[in-house]
This record gives C-alpha cells, sequence and structure tokens, in this order.
C-alpha cells in the first residue's frame, strides 16, 4: 500500500476516534456515565452504530479509552505548570496547585459507581506512578538547592502532598483549593530547628 494511502488511512481513524471520544466525553458531561448506550454515543459522533462497532466492542470500552484519553491530557497539563524558567519552590507551587485544580473539577464529572469503574484501570495506577515520580522529582531538585526539607524523603514528601490535595475534590471553591495547596506546600519548607 502507497504511504500517502496509509497516512491518509491512519488520519481517517485517528480523527473519527477522537470524534467518538469527544461525543462521549459530552455525552459524560450531560448525562453522566451509567446508561450510556452505543447508539447515543455514534449519533452524537455522527457515525452509523457499524462504524462505531469496528472501532469498539461495547460503551464500557468507549468509555474506558475516553477516560484514557482524560487521564492522560490531565497528566500533561500537570507537567505543563512546571515552567522551568522559574525558582523551583515556584515550579512545585505551580504543579501542586494544576493537580488540585484537576482533582476539584473532578468532582462534578463523574457519580460515584462509574467513577470506581474507571480509577480501577491500570491507566490511572500508571498515570498515578508517572505523577508521583515527576512531583518527587521536583521535591528532591528542592532538596538539594535547600528551599524544601530534607529530613523526609523525596518519595514521602510527593506521596503526602499529593494525597493532601486529593482533598480538593471536596472544596467548596478555587480559593480554598489555593489555600489547600498553600497549606500542603507548608509542609514542604525546611525544617528550621534542625539546622540550630
Amino acid at each position: 500500500m502507497p504511504k500517502l494511502w496509509t497516512e491518509t488511512i491512519d488520519a481517517h481513524r485517528t480523527a473519527l476516534r477522537d470524534a467518538v471520544l469527544d461525543a462521549t466525553a459530552t455525552l459524560v458531561a450531560e448525562q453522566g456515565l451509567v446508561g450510556l448506550t452505543m447508539s447515543q454515543i455514534a449519533d452524537r459522533a455522527g457515525i452509523g452504530r457499524a462504524t462505531l462497532y469496528k472501532y469498539f466492542p461495547d460503551a464500557q470500552a468507549v468509555v474506558t479509552a475516553w477516560h484514557e484519553r482524560q487521564v492522560t491530557r490531565h497528566l500533561e497539563q500537570v507537567r505543563a505548570a512546571a515552567d522551568p524558567a522559574v525558582p523551583i519552590s515556584a515550579r512545585l507551587h505551580s504543579v501542586l496547585r494544576a493537580y488540585a485544580l484537576l482533582r476539584h473539577s473532578a468532582q462534578a464529572h463523574h457519580d460515584s459507581d462509574a467513577a470506581l469503574f474507571l480509577h480501577e484501570g491500570r491507566h490511572v495506577d500508571e498515570a498515578h506512578q508517572t505523577l508521583r515520580g515527576f512531583v518527587r522529582d521536583l521535591i528532591a531538585e528542592g532538596a538539594r538547592e535547600g528551599v524544601l526539607r530534607t529530613d523526609v524523603s523525596a518519595a514521602e514528601l510527593s506521596a503526602y502532598c499529593l494525597a493532601a490535595l486529593n482533598a480538593a475534590v471536596a472544596l467548596p471553591s478555587r480559593a480554598a483549593v489555593d489555600r489547600l495547596v498553600l497549606v500542603t506546600a507548608a509542609g514542604l519548607a525546611p525544617d528550621l530547628s534542625a539546622r540550630s
């Protein structure tokens, strides 16, 4: 098969898959995850059900693919918050705030049963490991520069930060999220009593 033809087919498949996942995102936002059907997804994506079944075996597979894409995008958003041009403490604060705001926005997107199903996947575990490692590395950099504490390992502090910021899902406002980020970041400050 000629290269141009292969690239055209691949582009078409990618565009169709994106349209299906975009349609799923819209339907989830409108009605939640429970009761989502292949017919609804196909109608919203502007394709036939037979075409949809060529790409996905059932609605659960579509929802899982949509969620994988969401998790990947969220991870990219958190990583993008780390501006290498700013000092490490500001970079880490931006990353923690980006994560907290994502957690805060998550409260409106899932009903509890469906959220449990979605968050049990391997893609979620891998994203959490990547995120913990990313935050750990930022904390380790700050510790080396003397602006963050060194009496607790960077891995433990990363776990502390992410666990604390998960509380953002229950907060009423962005202002409350910002306060939570400040309190969490305060726990990373150097232990001045250890230096005396």
